[in-house]
């Protein structure tokens, strides 16, 4: 199904050179060529010397991952994650990055870079030297948004995924016009033995590469995880996640300008979009499907329900009572360096949106349930502005339990 949703000016979409580093560099040969083989190597000849560049690329990948397991392998391996994770969960485009960023403001956290992140199979070794040579072949905005890009930002752990060979959603924005692989990570319905060791196994890897280099305790996001909650609670049992939940007016508009951008910019194929609506509507009916039944499991006090609205109200009242309710340390050893990172992210100013009634009541039948959950009863008549909505909080939020926030 096809709805009205207004398009990006192709001039606010930023496009990555040819040249600048994406999600598929980090990739080893086989990987890399088991992915196109996949795809029956459907290549638009726009994009051909894009994967002409990749191949050698995916060669030297392979060669450092033989190195780092020659130098590093054993005492990453035997890296022991003393402390859990702490999680940052929700749908794309709900806050997730801007939270993530906050968080890795405190220095007693650790995070996935960028450069962690495409390149998992041998960071440990590379990031001093190569981190370097990389930056200045990035553009200076994310495809999606007015957000910078920095090698050394916090970025979803996800995109290891991608580079080692894991089972991910993502890999449909390399050919985006094919049917979306591994939906089934959505909610873990279906998910497959063996895809489920291969995850686990490189997921845990890569957290093990972290500590074992940052020596830290870990602070994790990507939207995916959502739907996924009772795994990673069985992984890490003392874990924390902190879960965010948004306007869906504003979530769907967002969503479609995120994927439009990053399978523009990341893609073998020039991408028509003809099924990316239903792509949306449907990730996230499945993630929160997995969501809530999945939660039930675990201990209400190891989740804390946050709204995207009230975090850019009073991100710093937000971010004490999640540390309060989580048991993560002392909020006022991080205060000042927060009030920082919130004055200069101030400048930033998200995109608006005016959807059409159609689109606003397809939100309504396709997501009603996620609106009554969360509270979010009046998104037909909500504002379209993507921080302007200020809905009435709901029993048990962290904005209802916190003193004082408003």
């Amino acid at each position: 199904m096809s709805v009205d949703v207004p398009q990006p000016a192709p001039e606010t979409r930023n496009e990555f050179p040819l040249l600048s580093p994406r999600c598929w560099h980090g990739m080893r040969t086989w990987g890399y060529l088991r992915m196109l083989a996949k795809n029956r190597f459907r290549v638009h000849p726009r994009r051909w010397p894009m994967a002409a560049l990749l191949l050698p690329i995916s060669g030297i990948n392979s060669l450092l991952f033989g190195i780092q397991e020659l130098l590093y392998g054993r005492q990453i391996r035997g890296t022991r994650i003393e402390q859990a994770p702490v999680f940052v969960l929700g749908h794309w485009r709900t806050g997730t990055t801007y939270l993530h960023r906050l968080l890795a403001c405190d220095d007693r956290f650790a995070y996935p870079t960028l450069y962690d992140s495409m390149a998992a199979n041998h960071f440990v070794l590379t990031a001093p030297l190569v981190k370097k040579l990389l930056q200045g072949l990035l553009p200076k905005q994310r495809p999606m948004d007015k957000m910078s890009i920095n090698l050394d930002d916090p970025e979803e752990d996800e995109f290891a995924q991608v580079a080692m060979g894991g089972p991910t959603i993502l890999y449909r924005m390399a050919f985006p016009n094919h049917p979306v692989p591994h939906t089934e990570w959505l909610d873990m319905e279906g998910v497959s033995d063996q895809d489920r060791q291969r995850f686990q196994h490189g997921f845990l890897w890569f957290l093990k590469a972290l500590t074992f280099l940052k020596k830290k305790r870990l602070v994790l996001k990507y939207p995916g995880q959502t739907g996924r909650i009772g795994l990673l609670a069985e992984m890490f049992p003392q874990a924390r996640f902190v879960h965010l939940t948004r306007n869906p007016s504003e979530i769907f508009p967002s969503t479609r300008r995120n994927w439009e951008a990053m399978d523009f910019t990341q893609g073998f194929q020039i991408p028509h979009h003809k099924h990316l609506d239903e792509f949306i509507y449907e990730t996230l009916t499945r993630m929160y499907r997995g969501f809530e039944r999945q939660r039930k499991k675990i201990d209400p006090a190891m989740i804390c329900d946050l709204r995207y609205e009230e975090l850019v109200r009073d991100p710093i009242g937000q971010l004490s009572a999640v540390y309060a309710q989580l048991d993560l340390g002392d909020f006022e050893y991080v205060r000042s360096r927060l009030e920082s990172e919130v004055a200069a992210q101030k400048k930033y100013r998200a995109s608006s949106y005016a959807l059409a009634p159609k689109v606003q009541a397809e939100l309504q039948r396709r997501w009603g349930f996620y609106m009554e959950k969360y509270g979010y009863p009046d998104t037909a008549r909500s504002s379209s502005s993507d921080q302007s909505c200020t809905p009435s909080r709901r029993p048990g939020s962290v904005a209802s339990r916190a003193t004082p926030l408003l």
